[in-house]
């Protein structure tokens, strides 16, 4: 586990395949010096083992909006990381929706000046789709940086997800933002 010395990165996860190996993407930002609060759409946080992985980041897994009378549990924010990203993820956050607490983090996130990383997991037909081309579009001009759309996926069946794209691009747009 990643000391809270370390700069701190939410990792927001949506429910997409590469979701279930989100372990090993923690492992590699941890490497990267990075203490990591993983935080997940209410889909994902029924594709993984969210005891398993707060043992691993040594925060829990924000996965609910919390009451009013419940103490926030993470600590602030030096970056973020969107991986993977669903087509709905991107959409609604583009739009401002905060219906879930992945979503309601991004909306609080994005005017606060962070270096922001999404890599998108989507079929190809949806990203043609003129509302996800938009989303982009409008998350770009706000200064949220994307990785290709099949930067995650295996290049060939059986292999492990490319979680070191996202390690690069953080690494350059924390380079450029001093």
């Amino acid at each position: 586990m990643a000391g809270i010395e370390n700069p701190t990165l939410y990792l927001v996860s949506s429910g997409a395949p590469p979701i279930r190996n989100i372990d090993e993407c923690v492992a590699l930002l941890q490497a990267d010096g990075w203490s990591v609060c993983l935080v997940v759409t209410p889909t994902a946080a029924t594709w993984i083992d969210t005891d398993k992985l707060a043992s691993q980041t040594g925060f829990p897994v924000a996965s609910r909006l919390r009451t009013p009378d419940e103490p926030g549990t993470l600590p602030h924010a030096d970056a973020v990381v969107v991986a993977p990203a669903s087509f709905n993820t991107i959409n609604k956050w583009a739009s401002g929706i905060s219906d879930n607490l992945a979503l309601g983090i991004l909306n609080e996130t994005l005017g606060a000046g962070l270096p922001m990383i999404v890599s998108p997991y989507a079929k190809p037909a949806l990203t043609q789709h003129p509302a996800y081309r938009a989303s982009v579009q409008t998350l770009l001009s706000l200064g949220v940086h994307f990785t290709e759309t099949e930067a995650l996926k295996p290049e060939h069946e059986g292999r492990q997800f490319r979680w070191d794209v996202i390690t690069e691009a953080l690494r350059t747009t924390r380079r450029s933002h001093g």
